[in-house]
């Protein structure tokens, strides 16, 4: 069974840092792509950040300059780090990643439960 577990979320002030982790767990062959989404109360879960297993990165606008993922293959771990904190970031940011199970299994989508990150104007 595969496990995707956040952390490093947390209360932040407007303009501060935060780094929040995804550690990849579990039986899994391989990770492809990898992203972090966040879903504010009342809106739809949207996507923050993707990133591929060669390093490709793509961002949304609003977190284009601020935001930067990573991600260490060895360790299966995924990271998200955050700057310049607006209060508009504050939502659960959860970590997707594609994967397979095994050398001739299709992709699978997986999920973690997500880390609140609250930034306080």
């Amino acid at each position: 069974q595969v496990q995707l577990v956040e952390s490093g979320g947390g209360l932040v002030q407007a303009g501060g840092s935060l780094r929040i982790s995804c550690v990849v767990s579990g039986s899994i062959f391989s990770i492809d792509g990898m992203a972090w989404y966040r879903q504010a109360p009342g809106r739809q879960r949207e996507p923050v950040a993707t990133i591929t297993d060669d390093g490709s990165t793509t961002y949304r606008d609003s977190v284009k300059g601020r935001f930067t993922i990573s991600r260490d293959n060895a360790k299966n771990t995924m990271y998200l780090q955050m700057d310049s904190l607006k209060s508009e970031d504050t939502a659960v940011y959860y970590c997707n990643a594609v994967g397979r199970a095994n050398g001739w299994s299709v992709p699978s989508d997986y999920w973690g439960r997500g880390t609140q990150v609250t930034v306080s104007s």
